[in-house]
């Protein structure tokens, strides 16, 4: 392992745990009582503090602490948890991630602990008119009981597992030596006998009398990240010179101080035991995602090697290979599909980004924006999650700025105050629809149709469908936003989102009803590795058209061919559907076959034919990218390797019916 290894986890770890911060904190951000919460941020910044102080990042445990002291703070009910202390602490949480990454201004972070204190402070004077309108009384016992309490006795059993997940019960006992005087007595009753017991699992309990003066707080910082799950007993040991003041406040401490009765009976244990193990089928392992690429392209040259011996083995009459072929095919694509599903992420991690996201746009225009997520199960290559995230952004703020309308404009509309936006994701054969959706004004199509005309993307009497008409936002430059602001307006993005999704093979599909909001959806395969694609003959070259796309295929004789020669269109259960002829729009030179294929391929548009001379039938098609020099060819999505070794281009479906429609109606004109 090489030196810079350890501080690699520890960014990843780092960003995981920032990750959980941030989410804790917007979920705080709406139930600003819930003290869960407030512990699970508290504990995530004091696990970052030490962690970043023990792999040499200082001046990352030295920012973080002051977030601490602040949050521990709340936790103890010294500060109350407010709007404004939340946001500070976000955007303190931004700043960590700069100073894990080392891109952070110093600058910024004073400004932010500047910012923190003033929160503290405003959060600290708001909290004293209610403490003394209170009764003083209440917390005035528990102060008491602290002052005249000789010391601890503190009885606790950690879960039987917690030394396979990392808790050293010897080091626990450590933290409680370093508060004062202790005598630890170990608690036998419930290790099991020899022959059944488990070596990985923590069988004992402990008994500690802990004397000096301790705060209880001090106690439970102790075992703050293993509190949730474990049984432990706080009992104060009353002061023999004040018995009767510590008999009258023990009582309360005592039943505040109970996590888990530990007098449970060895049956009860052994239960929980049980309860627990069930967990450990969910254990995983960390891989980077370079050795899941370097995997998957294994895979490839796998399924392109069995492809060959496939081909091989039904060419030839020896029996025994043949039957060793297809067991090999077998277990090549099982082989494929488990690495698919490793490739798998649930789009969650990728919504779940958005509530910042809608946090900070909120905070911004102005608005009351609700998230709703649907679908976050709904799995998708990772590639493609990394890919999606930078689009989605543009039209989620798209939707915040343009579409939603500000509380007095939706009151007047007689819609709720607050708007929303709906993030959805559904699977649909091999594709995944993930959809953005709000309940705004919708899409002016007049204001798009007359900035289209005066950008000269259309002629003012140009007849454009629905659809035509709404894909215009995504020419490049155009806006039809009144005034530019920090959040859109430029005219730089859509065309980016398009041509995004267009790299992935993807397509987008608008609908819009005014007053009512839009719907903008994005089809997307469900992976960029390995496809399932026909495999056609054009002259004498093979293509593959992905497999997703194909809705059916006819025969076009050629009397047919020579009928429709103009006007390209063929009917369909009585609906005309065009095609394209591959042979002419790729130049081959070949005469047609006396039979022709037409296979019937949707686009977002419709449906259309694609001429073929011949189908060969389906094909495994591991994707390889284009050399630099086809690369600007856009009207394949890539090449594949066939089982004789020849180079298959694979059809871009979308760009070919784009690239085609040209040369159809000059075919057209002549004819």
């Amino acid at each position: 392992m090489s030196a810079d290894d350890p501080i690699a986890a520890f960014r990843v770890e780092a960003g995981e745990l920032l990750d959980q911060v941030e989410q804790g904190l917007l979920d705080l951000t709406h139930r600003l009582g819930d003290m869960d919460l407030v512990n699970a941020v508290f504990r995530g910044l004091h696990t970052l503090k030490g962690s970043g102080a023990m792999f040499g990042f200082d001046a990352l445990a030295g920012f973080t602490h002051h977030c601490e002291t602040a949050f521990d703070r709340v936790r103890k009910g010294q500060v109350p948890a407010t709007p404004a202390l939340v946001g500070v602490i976000l955007s303190a949480q931004d700043h960590m991630r700069g100073l894990v990454e080392g891109n952070a201004s110093e600058s910024e972070g004073a400004a932010i602990l500047a910012s923190l204190q003033e929160a503290v402070d405003a959060a600290s004077g708001g909290a004293a008119a209610p403490a003394k309108d209170a009764a003083p009384a209440a917390p005035a016992p528990a102060t008491d009981a602290v002052a005249q309490v000789a010391g601890w006795n503190i009885r606790f059993r950690l879960p039987p597992d917690s030394m396979a997940n990392g808790t050293n019960p010897l080091m626990l006992l450590d933290e409680l030596r370093e508060l004062g005087s202790c005598t630890v007595v170990a608690l036998t009753d419930q290790v099991p006998p020899l022959p059944e017991l488990n070596p990985t699992h923590c069988h004992i309990g402990w008994d500690v009398t802990l004397m000096g003066d301790v705060s209880r707080d001090a106690i439970d910082d102790v075992f703050i990240f293993v509190m949730d799950d474990m049984e432990l007993t706080v009992t104060p040991i009353a002061d023999p010179a004040e018995p009767a003041a510590v008999e009258e406040a023990a009582p309360a401490a005592v039943v505040e101080a109970a996590v888990a009765p530990s007098a449970a009976p060895p049956a009860a244990a052994n239960d929980a035991a049980t309860a627990r193990t069930p967990v450990k089928a969910d254990e995983s392992v960390r891989v980077p995602a370079a050795r899941l690429d370097s995997l998957m392209d294994r895979v490839g040259e796998l399924v392109i090697a069995q492809s060959r011996l496939s081909q091989l083995a039904h060419h030839g009459h020896d029996l025994v290979l043949r039957s060793v072929s297809e067991e090999i095919e077998r277990l090549a694509g099982e082989l494929r599909d488990t690495m698919m599903v490793l490739r798998m992420v649930p789009v969650a991690s990728l919504f779940g980004r958005f509530r910042r996201l809608i946090h900070d746009l909120a905070r911004d225009t102005g608005k009351t924006i609700v998230l709703v997520t649907e679908g976050e199960a709904t799995e998708v290559d990772k590639t493609v999650i990394e890919r999606l995230f930078d689009p989605m952004v543009h039209l989620v703020r798209n939707s915040c700025d343009h579409g939603l309308e500000n509380a007095e404009q939706r009151v007047a509309a007689g819609k709720p105050e607050a708007g929303t936006v709906r993030l959805g994701a559904h699977q649909s054969g091999g594709e995944v629809v993930i959809t953005i959706r709000d309940d705004g004004r919708g899409i002016d199509r007049a204001r798009v149709r007359a900035k289209a005309e005066a950008n000269g993307l259309i002629q003012p009497d140009q007849v454009l469908s629905d659809q035509e008409l709404l894909q215009l936002i995504f020419a490049p430059g155009f806006s039809t936003a009144a005034q530019i602001t920090n959040l859109s307006g430029r005219g730089v993005g859509m065309d980016v989102v398009k041509r995004t999704i267009e790299g992935l093979r993807g397509t987008i599909d608008i609908q819009s009803v005014d007053g009512q909001g839009s719907t903008i959806s994005l089809r997307i395969p469900l992976t960029l590795a390995i496809i399932d694609g026909l495999l056609v003959r054009v002259g004498a070259s093979r293509y593959v058209i992905p497999l997703t796309a194909v809705e059916e295929c006819l025969e076009l004789s050629l009397e047919d061919d020579m009928r429709h020669r103009g006007r390209s269109l063929i009917t369909l259960r009585e609906k005309l559907v065009p095609f394209l002829r591959l042979r002419e729009l790729f130049a081959s030179g070949t005469k047609p076959d006396p039979y022709q294929k037409i296979v019937v391929v949707a686009t977002g548009q419709g449906r259309v034919g694609l001429v073929v001379d011949q189908i060969i039938g389906n094909h495994q098609t591991v994707i390889k990218p284009m050399s630099p020099l086809h690369r600007g060819v856009s009207t394949f999505a890539g090449a594949t390797i066939l089982g004789d070794g020849e180079v298959a281009l694979i059809l871009d479906i979308a760009q070919l019916v784009a690239a085609g429609q040209p040369q159809e109606e000059s075919l057209r004109a002549a004819g």
